[in-house]
């Protein structure tokens, strides 16, 4: 096997890689980078692990890899895999792996472009193949593919002349590369060829690694090693060729010189990826495979098992059915299927952890691509899709998930800020501030790495991401993380203190501040003031900012005045004419009745202002929920998503456990529901569908909804439980807002144990069926409370 001479040392490569990442806050990370991993000596399964195995019975199809390709990833290189037993392709990824730029210009309809080249898009970085000819899918019998939850494990096994072969498949993030082991029991051997090539064109630099840039300069590079046993392995020119291998492992890397920090325009011009690449293929490929399994599944572990989940017992005829068959019989019996319901939970979680570390936050395909042009340059939507995509992370047990988009979001600032003081009140510009005044921060509806933005200017959208960031701290109630992203919320408060309008109610002479012209996303008028969506955005971010000054003890003067602010603003009132709460500052329906988006109901989820528990007028309760039965129960994936965790909010459990239900189901020519892979893909015209990740985010979120609601200073247990889980069930690790994480066990639709314990909250009310407790605790102490199923 070739190694190059040159390559630099690990010592030197982490030092490129941290200087790189330094900003002047200095809080950003290397993405780069991984330190050399501490080796545990063994890494013990989990109780009941069977419970946490997607299986089937066929490999993915290579040309519709993203509905029948197993996902794998460590947080920042991804892969989809075929699994096919001749030929395994891994189709490669890196979440800095973009083209385009800054896209700082407004074309004449006050757009930013949203293009490929301007914009950019989320691509492909590489492709490996492993091709075994003698192992055709014709020639081998009783073939499994298996998908390990609970150790972030995907697993092959086929029989051929009385010989069991078995391929296992990982991303480790300790080591920084992708894993494929492949072994068998009885004298097999496997002979083949490894090939790595790029995905845009490039000419390979060897067979063992490359290295390219984009046209927008980005460079990036990747690179391969294989060893193996009772054979010989050789380097030639294009290919890595393996014959008579009792056992072979194919370790492969890559990534690019993206760095997280505007003042370097968002690259490290001293990193080379494809040297990089190879240092840690080298470096993996010197450990045993053994001591790599055992690394990854370690610290895949620490994160997986922080939460636990039963929803009862499934039977025994569909345990014995594979994944796919049984998304099929759970349509087609309507019988609830509660271990395959958990599974998908923790299948989200799966995909959480495999695709948000120490990188850029999950886009709208998340990690993983089939080709290099994705639906809508697979960006960072700002109004409703990024921000879906973490609302699971504090609420499954995965908080240390949601760094990458509070990274994210503090990265762009800069740029941020810059083009909204520069463009924002450009006359091309339709939601330009009428007062004429600019200040703080906000983007567009899309977002790519570059700060740059795409398609309208979006200016609820600053406030949005600073609520999803400001209920992080509620969960996690870290006061040096509530200080970092304090300079997010300043500045878009700053934003709206320029933005809001006077204005005075028909009829009276009370005056109220509304949002200047803007789109309620995505139907309705262009141009409506006091939307809704913005009011009520607006509304919580003025409170999360007073209560982030008080904490922090900072810009007292300034909380006063936008604490006065909000208590002027305008807030929804029910239509006399529909009965629905207004989206609009209309009584009309100015809008799609049954569109997609919920953005008129911002203030029941992800908000927290309309409550079913007396604390708001009974009106606003009863508007809110005639709007959600108005726009229905059948709409794409995320949005039935979203649907369930209104209903969840309302403690409707049977529409919300519906809606749950109805992404399980299986598409079938694009149409809407759960892919081969359990991905989620929509139709978006005939025969055509789209894979969308944030349905597969929403959807335990909001199944977690209905096991605890939670909010500062108050919990409730099991507040919207289906009938299908209300037999007995169990969920541990269970984050609560307020600094609490919950335990509970039920039997018959009661709590029968409930423990608390506190990761920062003092004190809270724990509610079931009316019946309250109060719990006073310190930090890190907990409590059993007993008698809520009496």
């Amino acid at each position: 096997m070739n190694t190059s001479s040159d390559d630099p040392s690990r010592r030197a490569l982490l030092s490129l890689a941290t200087t790189a990442a330094l900003t002047a806050a200095g809080t950003l990370p290397a993405f780069t980078a991984s330190a050399a991993p501490a080796r545990p000596t063994e890494a013990p399964l989990p109780a009941g692990s069977s419970r946490h195995r997607l299986w089937w019975r066929a490999p993915g199809d290579e040309g519709s890899l993203i509905e029948q390709g197993l996902p794998v990833g460590n947080g920042r290189i991804g892969a989809l895999a075929s699994n096919d037993p001749g030929r395994e392709l891994l189709l490669i990824t890196d979440a800095t792996m973009w083209t385009g730029g800054l896209n700082d210009t407004l074309d004449k309809d006050g757009q930013f472009p949203y293009g490929r080249t301007e914009f950019g898009s989320f691509t492909l970085l590489a492709e490996l193949t492993v091709d075994i000819p003698d192992h055709d899918l014709g020639a081998v019998s009783s073939y499994r593919r298996t998908l390990d939850l609970s150790q972030g494990l995907a697993t092959t096994s086929y029989v051929r002349s009385g010989i069991t072969y078995r391929r296992e498949m990982y991303a480790s993030h300790p080591d920084d590369v992708i894993v494929v082991h492949f072994t068998q029991s009885g004298g097999g051997r496997y002979t083949g060829t490894i090939t790595l090539t790029g995905t845009h064109g490039e000419s390979p630099t060897a067979a063992e690694s490359f290295g390219a840039t984009l046209a927008n300069g980005l460079r990036y590079g990747a690179a391969v090693k294989a060893r193996g046993t009772g054979g010989k392995v050789t380097v030639n020119d294009t290919r890595i060729d393996f014959v008579g291998c009792r056992e072979l492992t194919v370790v492969v890397s890559a990534g690019t010189n993206y760095a997280p920090d505007a003042t370097a325009g968002f690259r490290n011009p001293s990193l080379d990826p494809e040297r990089l690449a190879r240092t840690k293929v080298r470096d993996a490929a010197s450990e045993s495979a053994d001591a790599l399994r055992r690394t990854h599944i370690a610290d895949y572990r620490a994160l997986y098992g922080q939460l636990d989940l039963s929803l009862g017992t499934s039977s025994a005829e569909q345990r014995e059915l594979d994944t796919w068959e049984r998304l099929h019989a759970r349509t087609r019996d309507l019988l609830p299927d509660p271990e395959l319901e958990a599974d998908y939970l923790q299948f989200g979680r799966y995909l959480m952890i495999s695709g948000s570390r120490d990188s850029l936050p999950l886009n709208l395909q998340g990690l993983w691509l089939d080709s290099n042009d994705p639906d809508w340059m697979g960006d960072y939507h700002t109004d409703i899709n990024i921000q879906m995509n973490y609302w699971m992370a504090d609420r499954t047990g995965l908080s240390q998930c949601f760094d990458a988009f509070t990274d994210y979001c503090l990265a762009q600032l800069p740029y941020w800020t810059k083009l909204t003081q520069t463009l924002f009140n450009d006359p091309r510009n339709r939601y330009r501030n009428s007062t004429g005044r600019i200040a703080g921060w906000t983007v567009a509806i899309s977002t790519n790495p570059y700060g740059g933005g795409g398609w309208w200017w979006h200016p609820a959208s600053n406030a949005w991401l600073c609520n999803s960031l400001y209920e992080h701290y509620e969960y996690t109630q870290s006061r040096a993380y509530l200080a970092k992203i304090y300079p997010l919320l300043k500045g878009a408060c700053e934003f709206w203190e320029a933005r809001l309008l006077p204005h005075t109610l028909p009829g009276t002479t009370e005056e109220v501040l509304i949002a200047d012209s803007d789109w309620s996303p995505e139907h309705g008028p262009l141009d409506a003031k006091g939307i809704t969506y913005a009011q009520e955005l607006v509304w919580a971010l003025f409170g999360n900012f007073a209560a982030a000054s008080a904490l922090l003890k900072k810009d007292a003067a300034y909380a006063d005045t936008i604490t006065g602010m909000r208590k002027r603003l305008y807030l929804p009132q029910v239509s006399p004419k529909t009965g629905w709460l207004e989206e609009w500052m209309s009584p009309d329906n100015l809008g799609e009745t049954t569109h997609r988006h919920l953005s008129g109901l911002v203030g029941l989820f992800p908000g927290d202002r309309i409550r079913p528990d007396g604390s708001t007028p009974k009106e606003i309760v009863d508007g809110a929920t005639a709007q959600l039965t108005a726009r229905g129960m059948n709409s794409f994936g995320w949005a039935n998503a979203w649907r369930s965790l209104c209903w969840a909010r309302l403690k409707d459990a049977e529409k919300a456990y519906q809606l749950v239900v109805d992404n399980l189901r299986p598409s079938s020519g694009g149409s809407n529901g759960t892919a081969f892979n359990l991905f989620d893909v929509y139709e978006v015209e005939q025969g055509r569908g789209i894979f969308q990740i944030d349905a597969n985010f929403g959807t335990p979120a909001a199944m977690t909804e209905m096991l605890l609601y939670s909010r500062p200073g108050h919990l409730e247990l099991l507040p919207a439980l289906p009938d299908a889980w209300s037999s007995s069930g169990h969920i541990t690790g269970l984050p609560a807002r307020g600094g609490f994480v919950v335990d509970v066990k039920w039997q018959d639709a009661k709590p029968t144990s409930v423990r608390l314990r506190s990761v920062g909250g003092r004190t809270t009310t724990v509610e079931f069926a009316g019946r309250t407790r109060n719990v006073v605790l310190k930090p890190g102490a907990s409590v059993t409370l007993k008698d809520f199923d009496r």
